[in-house]
């Protein structure tokens, strides 16, 4: 292990510039101008993949094509077969707008200190490429793996993996394996390694009310119909109450109970009340009694408006009742909940509330379960022990708020559970203007993937 730990030592600067070239890709998967710049991408890191000694392939699919490189496969001395390990990552970025919101072009690299600032830098680019980073310090050095690696990174994650699930149905014999590893998660702070052992599902809808057959003139005819607009905040204030519990019965009757054990975790987490408030930008928090922020935010389901649209939005006044408003909802599921099911006592309890003076029409949207793994497997207890070997700190286990589709497909499709292991800071600006990643945790996170082989492989 020290050749490896010593060529990722000596080759950080030249990490560092790749991951640069990495990220000037505007690999937008949601914008169709950037198919292009996503085949380029695409075929940037087949060539890296290639050059630092992986088996690549650049595999076509409906959207844009996913890069599956193996190491080169060797016998087990024993009469075992030796494991199988997939890595999972995405070269697709989310859009960078408001361009006017960035203190340099986002698809331009700028090293401020010890971040580097892009668009894509923390999501997920500069996550696979540690990964990549670490295979190729044992590849060059000629340190035997103790178990196969095959990285499959696709284009269209943010976008939810159209092409993923079948491909891996296409590809399952080859890729079947012993457990994934991704790193596309967070970490409190470099002192604060974590294990992320479960994620939120998701259920989105959206919902329009109609009112009258065009828009109104409030002078004349206001007072006299119903409001589409109003009508709608008036039945989307009914879903939650003032203490923050989504009035939906039926809603939390599948909800897995913390533990005591997993609370306790849960609470060693950093968290400072001013700091987050000040981060966030608000006066005052807000979430369900009787849980604490962390809790609230990664391990209890939520429903939330993501959008209101109706009326005039143009600048100045215009006076008019609206013929209809329309709001995009989702809702975020905690073990052992279920998109389709909770999603239908949604549709049930606003069919009920709705006033008779609109017409409601509900479109459903995309769906995740979520998902929950054993943080005391033999897999999470070795991953736990990479992580402490890197970062030097003792680490945390965590729950994440946000949702992986993909995950549940990996458990289904191919029978593996997932190690999420991720590298992000909390201020690291994912999806939002000024995203950058922290090039200790960079370096730290090659470490931790060098260090994962060998104390998987052990198992």
């Amino acid at each position: 292990m020290q050749a490896v730990i010593d060529y990722l030592k000596q080759n950080q600067s030249r990490f560092i510039r790749e991951l640069c070239d990495h990220v000037c890709f505007p690999s937008v998967s949601a914008q169709p101008q950037h198919r292009k710049d996503l085949q380029a991408c695409a075929q940037w890191l087949t060539g890296h993949c290639r050059q630092i000694g992986l088996q690549t392939s650049l595999c076509p699919t409906d959207g844009n094509p996913v890069i599956v490189a193996r190491t080169p496969r060797q016998k087990s001395a024993s009469s075992r077969q030796r494991p199988h390990f997939l890595v999972y990552g995405h070269y697709d970025v989310q859009p960078a707008e408001p361009f006017e919101l960035w203190t340099s072009p986002p698809f331009e690299p700028r090293i401020k200190g010890r971040s580097l600032f892009a668009r894509g830098a923390s999501d997920n680019k500069g996550q696979h490429l540690a990964h990549l980073n670490a295979v190729e310090a044992y590849l060059k050095t000629g340190t035997e793996l103790p178990c196969d690696l095959t990285f499959v990174i696709e284009g269209e994650e943010e976008v939810g993996s159209k092409s993923l699930a079948r491909f891996l149905r296409q590809h399952r014999k080859e890729l079947r394996c012993d457990a994934v590893v991704i790193s596309d998660t967070g970490i409190p702070s470099l002192k604060h390694p974590a294990l992320t052992y479960a994620l939120r599902g998701i259920a989105a809808f959206e919902i329009t009310l109609r009112g009258p057959a065009r828009d109104l003139h409030s002078g004349i005819f206001g007072g006299s119909v119903d409001n589409p607009a109003m009508a709608l905040c008036q039945l989307l204030a009914q879903l939650r109450d003032e203490n923050g519990r989504i009035v939906i019965p039926g809603f939390y009757d599948d909800v897995a109970p913390l533990s005591r054990f997993e609370r306790k975790e849960l609470a060693r987490l950093p968290f400072n009340d001013r700091a987050y408030r000040e981060f966030l930008g608000v006066p005052q928090l807000f979430g369900e009694r009787g849980f604490t922020p962390t809790e609230q935010r990664t391990a209890r389901p939520t429903l939330e408006i993501n959008g209101l649209t109706s009326g005039y939005q143009g600048e100045g006044s215009k006076t008019i009742v609206p013929a209809w408003a329309r709001a995009k909802v989702t809702i975020r599921l905690v073990p052992n909940q279920n998109p389709a099911p909770i999603i239908k006592l949604v549709h049930k309890q606003l069919a009920e509330l709705c006033p008779a003076t609109v017409r409601m029409e509900i479109k459903s949207g995309h769906g995740a379960e979520p998902y929950v793994v054993s943080p005391g497997s033999v897999k999470a207890q070795a991953a736990l022990r990479a992580l402490e070997l890197a970062f030097r700190h003792k680490p945390v286990l965590m729950r994440e708020g946000g949702s992986i589709p993909i995950v549940n497909d990996f458990k289904k499709i191919l029978g593996a559970d997932t190690l999420l292991l991720g590298l992000a800071l909390p201020d690291d600006n994912a999806h939002s203007p000024n995203e950058k990643f922290d090039l200790d945790c960079f370096a730290k996170g090659q470490l931790m993937s060098a260090y994962l082989w060998q104390e998987l492989g052990r198992g």
